[in-house]
Order: C-alpha cells, then sequence, then structure tokens
C-alpha cells in the first residue's frame, strides 16, 4: 500500500474518533434529542410565593435547559376547587400540593414516583478544550429505605400507600404553643407549662373576669369547636397522647377502652370541654369568645395552639405583641406524642411530563435546596439532617424539637367534613346538661365521621 494512502487514512481515523468523543461537533442518538424537546412543568401550591422557588427552579433549569418551570401560587381558600377543575378538565398542573391528610382522596389522581427515571443532563467533558454536551442518564429514585432513613418516620407513614410513593414534603409543621409573655409574666408564671397539669395551672392564673363572671382575659382558647383554630387537632393531640386508638379499620374508635381498661378518648373529650364549663376550675372559653387567633392578636388570650404558618399573620397584625413559641404540654414527658401537619409535593397522574415532574421534586427535596427553601420561608424541617440547624432559632425551634414524634390520624377520603363533624360534636358537648347527653353527642359525632371516611 502507498505509505501517504496509509496515513491519510489513519488520520481521518484518528478526527473521526476526535468527533465522536467530546471534540468537535456530537453526534446526538434518537433517545437523547427526544429527551432534549423542550417542555413545561406547570407547578401549583399554596402559601408560598414564588421567590421561595427562585434558586431551586435555577439550579434545576442549568442541569436541564429544556425544561421551564412555571410556578403558580393559589389562596388557599380557591386552591382546592381551582385544583380539581383543572384536573378533570385535563389542563391541570403537572405538579401540585397536597395537604397530607388530602392524600387517599387524591390518590387516584397522582402519579406514584417511578423506580427509576432517564433525563438528558448537561455535562461539561474534556481537558483542553471544555464543552458542555448532552448526556443520557437513568436514575434510581430514594428508595423505600432511604425515605424511612431520611425523612421524619410520618412522612413514610402518611406518603407511602402499598409500597408506592405518593408524595414528598419540604418542610413538616407540628402543632406548637404559642404564649403571650406579658400576660405570663404579669400572673407570676415564669416558664411554659411542659405537662398539662402544669397547664391547667397557668390559664388558671392567666385568665381574668369581670364583676359578671364574663372572661375578659382567656387563659386558653379550648373547650369549644368552631372558635378554635385548629380545634380538631388539638383535640386528635389530646386523645393520641392518652393512649387512644383513633382509627380500627374503616371506623373511628376513640371511644373504646384502651390497654388497661380506661376510655382514652372520653378523658380527653371531658378534659378538652372542662375549659368551656363554667362550673370548672379550668374554666377560660365558650362559645360566645372571638375566634382564637384573633383573641390572641389583640392580647387577649394567654395561650394560642397554632402552626408556625400562623407567624406571618401574628407578625403582621400584632407587630408589638410580646409572644414567644414552645411545644406543646404532654401527658408523659418521658414519650412525647406531638401532631404533624404538612403539604406534599405530588405529581399528576395525567401530566404527560410525570417523570421529570418527579425528578424536580426530588431534587427540590434534597438537602441543600430544601435548607435554601427553609430559609426563605422559616419553616420546621421534614428531613431529619436538617433537624439541628434549626434548634437555635427562636421560632422553629419548638416544631423542630417535635418533628421526629410527630405523627397524626387518618380521617377518611373527606377531611374538611369530618372536621366540621369533630367541630359540632364539640360545641355541643361544652353545653351538654349531664353525662348521658355527653355520650349520646358523641355517639352522632363518632357516626358522623365515620360517614366521612367510608
Amino acid at each position: 500500500m502507498n505509505w501517504s494512502w496509509f496515513k491519510l487514512i489513519s488520520l481521518f481515523l484518528v478526527l473521526t474518533g476526535f468527533l465522536t468523543t467530546g471534540f468537535g461537533c456530537k453526534l446526538v442518538g434518537g433517545e437523547v434529542k427526544e429527551k432534549l424537546t423542550p417542555i413545561t412543568l406547570d407547578y401549583w401550591r399554596v402559601w408560598d410565593d414564588g421567590d421561595a422557588f427562585d434558586e431551586i427552579i435555577a439550579e434545576y433549569k442549568a442541569l436541564h435547559p429544556n425544561i421551564t418551570i412555571n410556578y403558580r401560587k393559589f389562596r388557599y381558600e380557591e386552591f382546592e376547587k381551582e385544583l380539581l377543575e383543572a384536573l378533570a378538565e385535563d389542563r391541570g398542573p403537572d405538579i401540585f400540593s397536597i395537604h397530607e391528610s388530602w392524600l387517599k382522596k387524591y390518590q387516584s389522581k397522582i402519579a406514584p414516583m417511578p423506580k427509576e427515571i432517564s433525563l438528558v443532563y448537561q455535562v461539561t467533558k474534556g481537558n483542553l478544550k471544555k464543552e458542555v454536551i448532552p448526556e443520557l442518564r437513568r436514575t434510581a429514585t430514594p428508595t423505600l429505605r432511604e425515605i424511612k432513613d431520611k425523612f421524619a418516620d410520618t412522612v413514610y407513614q402518611d406518603a407511602v400507600i402499598n409500597e408506592k410513593v405518593y408524595g414528598l414534603p419540604l418542610g413538616l409543621e407540628s402543632l406548637v404553643m404559642f404564649y403571650n409573655r406579658d400576660i405570663l409574666n404579669a400572673a407570676g408564671v415564669a416558664e411554659a407549662p411542659k405537662t398539662w397539669e402544669e397547664f391547667m395551672s397557668a390559664v388558671q392564673k392567666t385568665t381574668r373576669f369581670d364583676n359578671q363572671d364574663n372572661i375578659t382575659q382567656a387563659g386558653a382558647a379550648l373547650g369549644t369547636g368552631n372558635n378554635i383554630d385548629r380545634s380538631f387537632d388539638i383535640i386528635s393531640i389530646l386523645m393520641l397522647q392518652n393512649g387512644a386508638t383513633m382509627m380500627e379499620g374503616n371506623q373511628a374508635a376513640f371511644t373504646n377502652r384502651g390497654a388497661n381498661k380506661n376510655l382514652p378518648g372520653l378523658e380527653a373529650l371531658q378534659f378538652y370541654t372542662d375549659f368551656a364549663l363554667a362550673t370548672k376550675n379550668v374554666y377560660s372559653w365558650n362559645k360566645d369568645m372571638p375566634y382564637s387567633l384573633d383573641a390572641f392578636l389583640t392580647g387577649r388570650l394567654a395561650f394560642f395552639f397554632g402552626y408556625n404558618y400562623h407567624l406571618p399573620t401574628i407578625k403582621a397584625r400584632a407587630p408589638r405583641l410580646n409572644f414567644a413559641i414552645a411545644p406543646i404540654p404532654q401527658v408523659n414527658v418521658s414519650a412525647p406524642i406531638n401532631y404533624a401537619s404538612y403539604w406534599l409535593e405530588s405529581v399528576s397522574a395525567k401530566s404527560k411530563h410525570s417523570a421529570e415532574a418527579w425528578d424536580f421534586i426530588i431534587f427540590a427535596t434534597t438537602n441543600e435546596r430544601v435548607k435554601s427553601y427553609l430559609d426563605k420561608t422559616q419553616k420546621p424541617a421534614a428531613l431529619k439532617s436538617l433537624i439541628n440547624s434549626q434548634l437555635e432559632d427562636e421560632y422553629l425551634y419548638a416544631a423542630s424539637t417535635q418533628t421526629l414524634t410527630a405523627v397524626n390520624w387518618y380521617v377518611g377520603q373527606d377531611p374538611l367534613a369530618a372536621e366540621t363533624a369533630l367541630k359540632e360534636m364539640l360545641d355541643q358537648l361544652s353545653e351538654a346538661i349531664d353525662e348521658k347527653e355527653f355520650k349520646n353527642i358523641i355517639n352522632n359525632g363518632i357516626s358522623k365521621i365515620n360517614q366521612t371516611i367510608q
């Protein structure tokens, strides 16, 4: 063979190798081209403004330039109606938030997290001449064991159904106790109560009456239903701390006898309603009182049970209020039980880009990105690895100490109807004239709750 001709062929082969291994133009396969098609993911949420996600979305787009994420915030009052209508008309979002108590209601509308996701990433390669080239990667999604290890225990219990993951949280709220420092100081209550016995004593010291025995300053907003913010959660945690079994099968069971042959659910209801009975030492509230949050904002309430999401409202409406936040009292301080309430980020079953949508949720719920979100929103973490970093924060401390012991209970496919039934029951119990009427009201209330569950 002619030597010059041989050298020419060799040079051609070398150049061909360069062109297919990162130097010069890249040859992109069909699957890669398909994955590079521009797409838009619509993301619907409540509570948080878009700036809470600007950094996360920008980082994600740097990895996937072909994916655009449109974030839209709704008012809580309109969100569920808008979401259900949009999903029914096939114009709904790809990603949406749902409260953990809504999961069974929305289960058929959610695409569970896949075992593996195939996506194109922009990867920098080369030493002498660096190039950003598309690279197809197949990545395993978090396993059930990893979700158990990374998130607070209640997340696995709530978000995993039949070993399928239906959502992941960015944060996790738990019921906390707000208190008015000035009221406690004036009454000689030096510390926030840690047990319900201490709480009862503090309520008696901080409740004030006028000459006609009308409450002028309430120690606590407990005892009724509809004029107490999150009364459902408050009575639920009292029952759970007292050892009540909330559900047996598909039936509410909190009036059943406990392991010690007592009636823990009934005891909790009696304890709660005592605060609305004028004949009791802890009387501090009734149906004629204003809404509990309003009473706290105006300085007429010593203890208010709520969540960290109440903070922006308190700071905006009562900027001079001298308040603090503490963990909720316990029946048994050595075995605390707290109440979880949080939102899950889920993917619509009708999304045409469910793999990309799930990939964004997984990306957004990693340590670095969640920290960015939590720093901006001042919300408690759901990731175990971030809890300690919030323990020094004045407003996050209480919820953060409760995250690992926070639980809740299944309230059926219509949680709002179950809440309404329980609130009505609480209002009726606060006016029961004898034990027989008390028990009849409870039985009727449970019957209504069970109708919503089924």
